[in-house]
């Protein structure tokens, strides 16, 4: 209890003595006074005990190893059990690099939208990644919760911590912040060697791509998030920097995240190659023949010339398959720079199958 709690406490008290002094003696009003002052004072230094007798449970508990303080990528500081042995997501791809990291038999729950691996889609589910339902987390007891910011909402956020329910926040918005997160995941869940090889391999690829591509310019490539009203990427986004990875620079240079675009300026800057993500804004392969005959698209020389592509829908998703699409993606608008290696690598290979030949040849 606060000073200026008791301060008006006394105060009112002070009031009723006065009030009561028509009525009692002068020690008959003193001595309850002196009463209801003292049980005020007890209650203050047994909340003030059991409040500091809290923090001291929790400082203990870090000390010994029972619970651990860490900062979230967005600041928080969040107090998680030593071992985490029971884990919600809250969006498709934190629920990936779960399973990228071999944890899934520690995963309890996740979205109704965590559809890969398909195994995700067996785990029970807490609703939708804006919405989730705060009583189905709760039920499945939770050591930590995994959240986003590229889905989640900071409301989420902040309902789980006020019921005392560990909520780290991730915010990665490059390709590298993706690594950096799953990183920061493997230490939370106490698997760093698992996220240490994970990472190698990952890092391993990135670099024979960024070789590959050395001495080649990038494309000009439009990404199209949605075809009408058409909406494409921002910049300082995680996809825009995937693209950049895989040799493409986006045609469209804004600071906003998801920008819309006119057809007309599309028209103007005339990208390299036109990329979609596959189901989504409703293409598939099969249909993209129809954007030569659409009285929007027909004008652009990457339609005419059949440079209209389509990746997994991995690319919406800043998790351990965003590596994947890169490559995919590499191949689709440099393969050229794919083409020249791959053959560059079959002569050797015949060159030392005939070698092996020759010795066995010799050999008889």
């Amino acid at each position: 209890m606060s000073l200026a709690v008791l301060a008006r406490l006394f105060h009112f008290m002070q009031r009723g003595a006065d009030f009561l002094g028509s009525r009692l003696g002068r020690g008959e009003r003193q001595r309850i006074f002196a009463t209801i002052c003292c049980a005020l004072l007890s209650a203050a230094a047994a909340r003030s005990t059991a409040s500091q007798e809290t923090r001291d449970a929790k400082a203990s508990a870090t000390r010994n190893g029972a619970a651990r303080v860490v900062t979230d990528e967005i600041g928080r500081r969040v107090t998680i059990p030593a071992e985490v042995k029971r884990v919600v997501t809250l969006a498709p791809n934190l629920t990936e690099t779960i399973y990228a990291l071999g944890l899934e038999e520690r995963l309890a729950g996740d979205t109704d939208y965590c559809d890969t691996p398909p195994a995700a889609k067996l785990k029970p589910h807490v609703g939708g990644v804006q919405s989730p339902s705060l009583e189905a987390i709760v039920a499945l007891h939770p050591d930590l919760v995994l959240a986003t910011t590229s889905g989640n909402n900071v409301a989420t956020v902040d309902a789980l911590a006020k019921v005392g329910i560990a909520v780290y926040t991730t915010d990665p918005q490059t390709v590298r912040g993706m690594l950096k997160s799953t990183e920061n995941i493997a230490g939370l869940m106490g698997a760093l060697e698992q996220g240490a090889a994970l990472i190698a391999k990952l890092q391993a690829r990135l670099d024979e791509i960024t070789r590959r591509l050395a001495d080649v310019p990038p494309k000009h490539a439009l990404f199209v998030v949605w075809e009408d009203p058409l909406i494409t990427v921002g910049e300082n986004t995680f996809i825009a920097d995937a693209m950049r990875w895989a040799g493409a620079e986006s045609v469209i240079l804004s600071g906003q995240k998801w920008p819309h675009i006119s057809f007309e300026e599309v028209v103007r800057l005339q990208p390299d190659y036109v990329v979609f993500a596959s189901n989504h804004a409703g293409y598939s392969t099969e249909e993209l023949g129809k954007l030569r005959t659409h009285e929007a698209w027909k004008d652009l020389r990457a339609v005419e010339l059949g440079h209209v592509v389509v990746i997994s829908e991995e690319i919406n998703r800043p998790s351990p398959g965003l590596v994947d699409v890169i490559e995919q993606l590499a191949r689709m608008v440099h393969a050229d720079a794919f083409r020249d290696e791959e053959n560059r690598k079959g002569k050797m290979e015949n060159r030392k199958t005939g070698d092996a030949k020759e010795v066995m040849r010799a050999a008889s």
